[in-house]
């Protein structure tokens, strides 16, 4: 797959150094107040609207759930949250983080941690999907920032440069650490708080966590998934929505209106409700 360096006025040289050599990096700026306030509002209503009827408590929920909510591709079926998931300043850095010419959406999700939440577990995030290329990035949007109390992320640093690329299940059952890893030992994550407005971006090799959440209030967060314009599908045995409804085969180029172009979109307009 070709690639080109790319300079964008969203994120700094130090920002894309920082990225490649740490796999990950927080970039200030990109939403306003006014935004977040907005987004924030529409995201949480797009949570509770995919959450009718659900009345358990914490305790009830899986092991799973109990680190977050997550609703998967809200920009499909609640439009009024699509700005967020393509918003252009957000799409650029991801390009420029990545050093890459056009990057699609392989989906959004928000992640809600409710009060009393349990610790994310580690994972990398790329052995769930079936992009053969590891040219992917994660943005992470906490509506109201987060602190260590709240349910910080947590990165080791390097980590998406050793090689490593391991599935772990963190949806049932017990969870193996991946820390304990042999190619992760002595290995420690940095747990990184972000101020409101900023986005934290991680690469999909790059192992990391959260911190549960202490405090009284859910931290809100959406998150974009993004991966560089003509990578390809890998994993013939690994099925994904993100590929599988539009058809596409194992060495095919991952291009279809499930995967939209997120950056540069240059007419400004927002890609159409998928019809497949």
């Amino acid at each position: 797959m070709p690639r080109s360096r790319t300079s964008t006025s969203v994120v700094s040289d130090a920002e894309v150094r920082a990225f490649a050599e740490d796999g990950f990096v927080v970039v200030a700026g990109l939403l306003t107040d006014d935004e977040l306030d907005r987004y924030g509002a529409l995201v949480a209503d797009a949570v509770a609207d995919r959450q009718v009827g659900d009345d358990r408590s914490l305790a009830e929920k899986s092991r799973y759930e109990q680190s977050f909510q997550q609703c998967i591709n809200l920009w499909e079926d609640h439009p009024e949250v699509r700005p967020l998931t393509f918003h252009p300043r957000v799409g650029e850095a991801a390009a420029g983080l990545l050093q890459v010419e056009a990057v699609r959406l392989w989906h959004d999700q928000a992640l809600f941690k409710e009060p009393g939440g349990r610790p994310t577990d580690a994972h990398q995030d790329q052995p769930y999907w079936p992009i053969a290329e590891p040219t992917t990035v994660t943005a992470w949007i906490p509506f109201d920032g987060s602190t260590l109390a709240s349910g910080a992320m947590g990165y080791v640093p390097g980590s998406h440069r050793i090689g490593l690329r391991r599935f772990v299940n963190i949806f049932y059952g017990e969870v193996p650490d991946l820390l304990a890893d042999p190619e992760l030992e002595g290995a420690e994550p940095r747990y990184v708080e972000v101020p409101r407005g900023s986005v934290a971006f991680h690469h999909g090799l790059t192992a990391h966590l959260a911190r549960p959440n202490d405090t009284a209030a859910t931290r809100r967060v959406h998150t974009m998934i993004y991966f560089a314009d003509g990578c390809t599908r890998g994993g013939a045995k690994h099925p994904h929505p993100s590929v599988d409804r539009a058809g596409i085969e194992t060495g095919a180029v991952i291009a279809s209106e499930v995967t939209p172009i997120v950056w540069p979109r240059p007419d400004g307009t927002l890609p159409p409700t998928p019809t497949i």
